[in-house]
């Protein structure tokens, strides 16, 4: 597949990184030339330096017979741009948009817009995808990191583990006798920095992170194994009252349980628009690192604090002063990947990175075929992907043992006609269920080539 990537920031360098380490022939387009070359001098790809809605500079980038293109620049309007002249003059047959401003958003979902006038087959929202990522987050409050599969029935849970996590030192193997009818399998564990698909003989350590998928059902039964027990939530305080925070706050309002929620934003025009739009919420305005309004808030008695203003140092520091007043956990918003090292020893429960959930929700769309989802872990290191089996596959009538899956490779569950099971070597995978698998970033290519999906995108 021929792929153009406009811009080469850090969105579209981690898809050029991932779709050219899949034999994807890819072309990067940015007008900032050092970075045009930081992504060929480092990826298997092509660079153009212009100004990606330029007719020319597209020409250049080989629009004439390229498969799709993907504008994911800093501006709004150039994608849109882009994406115009990509159909208009190239033909380009499918296109996909990274747009920030929700009114733009809300007029192409709306039809206000004829796809003649503004034709973008997919439009990504990255403030969107934050939202609806730390809402996971919450559903999920002693969990780093949470995603659903297979419309909600599969669960990858990233846990810390701690001193008194009753099973450490406990081989995998026997976990599996020991909770014979829990559908959970432990599918990537990061120790020391890195990250790596253990065997059945491996043990955990206090200081691993893991990541676990399981039955949706059984997630309680899970947190509670691995010293994460559930607890209810009643009280909570978003800092950041912009297009993020407020979409949370929203969704919130809109649950049964009726958690009390507190807005902190320090523009006024954006604290009144957040009261306006929002019914059971009390909006502070005034600065989110202030000890008094903190205070004021309930942050102490919180059983979480978001932080999810546009600064991460904000975010961050304003979670350790929720933290040290008593807050039970604190979820920030960090764009910087550099920052999240500084997690654990701040004490900082769970964070979210807008542009590992904009590459994940790119690249969910880029892989159409039987790939449903897919989820990028970490810094680009690792996808859960979740696929249906098809008659031609490799895998299809055979076991997961005769099946010989690539060294980074781990099936974390299979649905098979909606119910769930935890796979071991002799699980039979069939044509038609859903299979997820945990794949370090080297082995993304074999396992496409077991899923039979590389060749039909569209």
């Amino acid at each position: 597949m021929k792929v153009i990537i406009c811009g080469a920031g850090q969105v579209g360098w981690q898809i050029a990184r991932h779709l050219s380490s899949e034999r994807n022939d890819v072309t990067v387009v940015d007008q900032n030339a050092a970075l045009v070359r930081r992504a060929t001098d480092s990826l298997d790809v092509q660079g153009i330096a212009g100004f990606a809605s330029y007719p020319d500079v597209l020409q250049r980038a080989g629009a004439e017979d390229a498969d799709m293109i993907i504008a994911a620049t800093s501006s709004d309007e150039v994608n849109m741009v882009t994406c115009q002249v990509a159909h208009s003059v190239f033909d380009i047959r499918r296109k996909i948009a990274r747009l920030r401003a929700q009114s733009y958003r809300e007029a192409i979902y709306a039809d206000l817009y004829r796809r003649d006038h503004m034709p973008i087959d997919v439009v990504i929202s990255p403030e969107r995808e934050v939202a609806d990522a730390a809402l996971k987050r919450i559903a999920a409050p002693t969990a780093f990191d949470s995603q659903s599969f297979a419309n909600g029935a599969i669960q990858l849970l990233g846990l810390a583990l701690e001193e008194d996590c009753p099973v450490l030192m406990t081989p995998l193997r026997q976990l599996t006798d020991l909770f014979s009818t829990l559908r959970a399998i432990v599918t990537g564990v990061r120790r020391d920095g890195e990250l790596f698909t253990p065997d059945p003989g491996d043990q955990l350590y206090a200081g691993d992170a893991i990541y676990v998928a399981a039955d949706a059902g059984d997630v309680p039964r899970v947190l509670e194994i691995f010293g994460k027990p559930a607890a209810r939530q009643e009280r909570m305080v978003i800092l950041g009252g912009g297009n993020v925070g407020l979409n949370v706050a929203l969704a919130l309002e809109e649950r049964a349980d009726r958690l009390r929620v507190k807005v902190i934003e320090a523009s006024r025009s954006c604290a009144e628009r957040a009261a306006d739009a929002l019914d059971r919420t009390i909006v502070l305005h005034g600065d989110g690192l202030d000890a008094d309004l903190l205070a004021e808030a309930g942050a102490g008695r919180a059983d979480a604090v978001l932080c999810v203003t546009s600064d991460d140092k904000t975010n961050m520091l304003a979670a350790v002063r929720a933290k040290a007043a008593g807050a039970k956990m604190a979820i920030v918003l960090v764009n910087d990947p550099s920052l999240e090292s500084l997690m654990e020893p701040l004490d900082i429960d769970a964070w979210i990175n807008p542009r590992s959930t904009t590459v994940s929700s790119i690249l969910r769309h880029v892989r159409h075929g039987r790939v449903r989802n897919v989820y990028s872990i970490g810094d680009a290191e690792a996808e859960v992907i979740e696929a249906e089996i098809l008659p031609s596959s490799p895998m299809a009538g055979r076991t997961i043992r005769e099946v010989d899956l690539p060294e980074g490779v781990i099936v974390g569950a299979v649905s098979k006609g909606g119910r769930v099971v935890r796979p071991g070597g002799a699980t039979r995978i069939d044509a038609g269920d859903t299979a997820v698998f945990f794949v370090l970033a080297g082995a993304v290519p074999e396992v496409e080539a077991l899923l039979q999906v590389q060749i039909d995108y569209f």
